[in-house]
């Protein structure tokens, strides 16, 4: 049997839709190229950190209780500092998402009295209620932190001018985010990122500037920690985990950010020197090792993707003419249906829970119900090939993750071929 009777016979993917696929894969050949060349560049510079800082089978025993004198996890927060360029790092099971990690790092740094800036547009859903931009009870709004929201310019670009305007005494953190959320815009490359610290430093050198890397590390070869960011902060069930880590977050950067971090994570007492492992290190530092490759082969789906129903006529974010900064890739379907078919059909392509339809459901921090496409071996994983998206015009559709670069081309073929057998979509001959 062939691997062409393979999608055939086993998956069930049409004819006129495996031929169509496989010729948008021969064609974005030259693409594939550079998204490998990245990953190779950062696969070096992980191996480096780990070789530099010694890591040892030792490290791997876990700890329980306080976690007091656990090397391991030391060492996997100076592997951390050491590929991110930075000098500190906090890498623990205990923060279980990426939002968990942002909180935690905005309420370390901001006290009453405090602003932050949100220099990106509007966040995140999920930092909503964080910030209190949604009332609730216990964000930074209700302790007394003043929020500030920039506007992006109708390019989708950071209006600099306002930034620097809107910066003031009060302005204690300035929040950048790189990835472009339930957005259709792009996220922001490093080199942007760069000038929006260059913006800041110009106005006060004493700011702190933090981005939520989540979704974009190791898709550049540079981190934001080295062009001048203070902080960077995300989640270990996304890129840096590899796929492997269980569950964690990181924040990554300046000494007096990461310990602050650390002091709201655990108490001011205790900061970076405690946190039992559970025996997590092992799969938290094999993932981070192989997270550059994990990263090259989602990237490849989200190419893939942005070929194949671009092709089909429909808008995709980013586009192939601007610098990629992280893994989603969204893809306007203009209907609720279309929304349904193709995420039936990741479903369908997951090795696990494959034989789950997916329904739209209304979710925790969400404001609309979402439907979504998950058979992973994490619980939440988006490392992992996933879809997920509100259920509200224009029906974007969010696509992110994949182990492996085989089992995201596999994804999409299945998403286009649900979509095409239920009648959605034409596949041009």
């Amino acid at each position: 049997m062939t691997l062409q009777d393979l999608f055939l016979e086993k998956f069930g993917i049409k004819p006129e839709v495996l031929e169509f696929c496989n010729k948008v894969e021969q064609e974005a050949a030259a693409r594939f190229r550079e998204v490998e060349e990245i990953g190779e560049f950062n696969q070096a510079k992980v191996l480096a950190a780990c070789i530099k800082h010694g890591l040892s089978e030792s490290h791997f025993a876990g700890t329980t209780g306080y976690g007091d004198g656990d090397i391991g996890r030391e060492t996997l927060d100076a592997i951390y500092a050491e590929a991110f360029g930075a000098d500190y790092a906090m890498v623990r099971m205990q923060m279980i998402s990426g939002t968990h990690a942002l909180s935690t790092a905005f309420f370390g740094s901001l006290r009453h009295g405090d602003e932050l800036i949100y220099a990106t547009g509007q966040p995140y859903d999920t930092l909503h209620r964080v910030i209190g931009i949604t009332p609730t009870q216990g964000s930074l709004i209700d302790h007394g932190v003043k929020y500030t929201q920039i506007a992006l310019l109708p390019d989708g670009s950071v209006d600099h001018q306002k930034l620097a305007d809107s910066i003031t005494k009060q302005t204690k953190v300035v929040a950048i985010q790189r990835s472009k959320g339930y957005s259709f815009q792009t996220g922001f490359p490093v080199s942007e990122i760069k000038k929006m610290v260059e913006t800041v430093r110009s106005v006060r050198k004493d700011v702190l500037i933090m981005v939520d890397n989540c979704y974009g590390e190791f898709v550049e070869k540079l981190e934001p920690t080295e062009v001048g960011v203070d902080a960077i902060v995300g989640s270990l069930i996304k890129n840096p985990g590899g796929g492997i880590a269980n569950t964690g977050g990181y924040i990554v950067g300046g000494q007096t950010f990461v310990e602050n971090a650390a002091r709201k994570l655990f108490s001011p007492a205790m900061g970076l020197q405690l946190g039992a492992t559970l025996g997590e290190n092992k799969p938290m530092a094999m993932g981070f090792f192989m997270a550059p490759n994990m990263v090259m082969g989602s990237v490849k789906s989200a190419i893939f993707m942005d070929e194949v129903f671009g092709r089909l006529g429909f808008k995709t974010s980013p586009p192939k003419t601007v610098t990629r900064t992280d893994t989603p890739q969204v893809i306007r379907l203009g209907s609720a249906e279309r929304m349904t078919a193709f995420s039936r059909g990741i479903q369908k392509a997951a090795p696990v829970d494959s034989m789950y339809a997916p329904e739209a459901v209304y979710m925790p921090g969400y404001a609309d119900p979402i439907i979504s496409a998950a058979g992973s071996f994490i619980q939440g994983s988006t490392s992992e090939l996933s879809c997920d998206g509100p259920i509200r015009p224009p029906y974007d559709l969010y696509v992110q993750g994949g182990l492996t670069w085989h089992h995201g081309k596999i994804g999409c073929m299945m998403a286009l071929n649900e979509m095409y057998i239920d009648g959605l979509v034409e596949i041009p001959k």
